[in-house]
C-alpha cells in the first residue's frame, strides 16, 4: 500500500474516532465536525509521524527521478548526450 493512501486513510480514521467520541456530547454538530477536524490534525501530527516521514520519503524520492529525468531529456535534446544513456559519466572535455 503506498504511503499516501496510509497517511490519508489515517487522517480519514482518526478524523472519523474523535467524531464518534463528540457525537456523545451535547452541542451543536457543525461545532462537533470543526473540533473533530482540530483536536484530529493535533493526533495526526504525533500519531502518525511515521507514514508522514514515508510519505514524504517517497514525495522526495518521486521529484529527484522527475528532475534527473528532466536534465537527461534536455541534455539529449541540445544534443550534449545520447538520448539511449541513463546517465553521462564523462563530461564533454573528456570525450575525445
Amino acid at each position: 500500500m503506498s504511503a499516501a493512501l496510509k497517511y490519508t486513510l489515517g487522517r480519514i480514521g482518526l478524523f472519523v474516532a474523535v467524531l464518534a467520541g463528540l457525537w456523545l456530547v451535547d452541542m451543536n454538530v457543525f461545532l462537533k465536525l470543526m473540533l473533530a477536524l482540530v483536536f484530529s490534525a493535533a493526533l495526526s501530527f504525533f500519531l502518525l509521524r511515521g507514514w508522514r516521514d514515508e510519505l514524504a520519503g517517497e514525495m522526495a524520492d518521486a521529484t529527484e527521478r522527475r528532475r534527473t529525468e528532466k536534465e537527461r531529456l534536455r541534455s539529449a535534446l541540445a544534443g550534449d548526450d545520447d538520448p539511449n544513456s541513463t546517465t553521462s559519466t564523462e563530461g564533454p572535455d573528456t570525450a575525445r
